[in-house]
């Protein structure tokens, strides 16, 4: 006898176009030794629903804060994604949690969100992004077309900032070489930033494990930390993305993110058995 597959329930969410699919943990608990290649099933853009990332949500309890797991479309495991948690936050915020403030622990710790705007299943939200660390602030990427220079940052999750003139050269296919370059043993998210003028940078992202994305909430937190370290803009910084813009604002160290998050569909995915 087949055995039967298994129903995943989802909704799917964006974050300024980069897309997320959004499941309770408790209702794949089933499948708990086969998350990461569910990830890469569900997030499938021809054979499944089709998205940046999957994450596994558990509500809070007990005192205790919401949680999320980060699973990236190739099935490896992501600490967080700015844009991600946002849509974390409407998917609680539907299910009932309280809107006006939403703490979420993630893989790179404690987040809180407050919500700003809600029209139906659009929100705007705040989130404290955290500390941006710069790693080294000039550095040299050996590539086959010859050095980049970038910056590269902890932001919760590893950042390689370049910054460019233009966008008139193949920056995916540079993007995915620095992604698995030697330098980074765990691989980097790569930002490629134009300064615009003082307040205002513009970004295209080839993110960890995902590839190219029309916006990224990190990527945009390191490119807009780069640009501020190397004193080419002050708070408050406008990052235009493909996708359209994100406010960001420091306060003392932290810097505070404004961006959308809105969902979209809820459906079921039919994962099939082992084997």
């Amino acid at each position: 006898m087949t055995a039967p597959f298994t129903h995943v329930p989802f909704a799917k969410a964006h974050g300024a176009r980069n897309d997320f699919l959004l499941t309770w943990a408790a209702d794949v608990d089933s499948v708990a030794d086969r998350h990461a290649e569910l990830a890469v099933a569900i997030c499938d853009r021809h054979t499944g629903v089709g998205a940046d990332g999957w994450m596994l949500v558990t509500p809070a309890s007990q005192g205790q804060p919401a949680t999320i797991r980060l699973y990236n479309s190739d099935g490896s495991d992501s600490e967080i994604s700015g844009n991600g948690t946002r849509c974390a936050a409407a998917f609680l915020i539907e299910a009932g949690h309280p809107r006006e403030h939403v703490p979420i622990l993630t893989g790179a710790g404690l987040k809180h969100l407050y919500t700003r705007k809600r029209d139906g299943h659009f929100f705007v939200l705040e989130m404290n992004m955290g500390v941006p660390r710069v790693t080294a602030l000039h550095t040299n990427v050996a590539l086959m077309a010859g050095d980049r220079e970038a910056t590269l940052l902890d932001v919760g999750n590893p950042q390689c900032a370049c910054f460019v003139d233009n966008f008139g050269f193949d920056w995916r296919s540079v993007g995915a070489e620095i992604e698995v370059h030697s330098m980074f043993p765990n691989r980097t998210n790569v930002s490629f930033v134009r300064r615009v003028d003082d307040h205002t940078i513009d970004v295209r992202f080839f993110e960890r494990g995902a590839g190219v994305t029309m916006s990224s909430g990190t990527g945009s937190t390191g490119a807009a930390a780069a640009a501020l370290a190397r004193g080419l803009v002050s708070s408050p910084v406008k990052v235009l993305t493909p996708a359209g813009p994100l406010e960001l604002r420091w306060e003392g160290d932290s810097v505070l993110l404004v961006g959308p998050a809105e969902i979209t569909v809820r459906g079921e995915f039919y994962f099939p058995p082992n084997g």
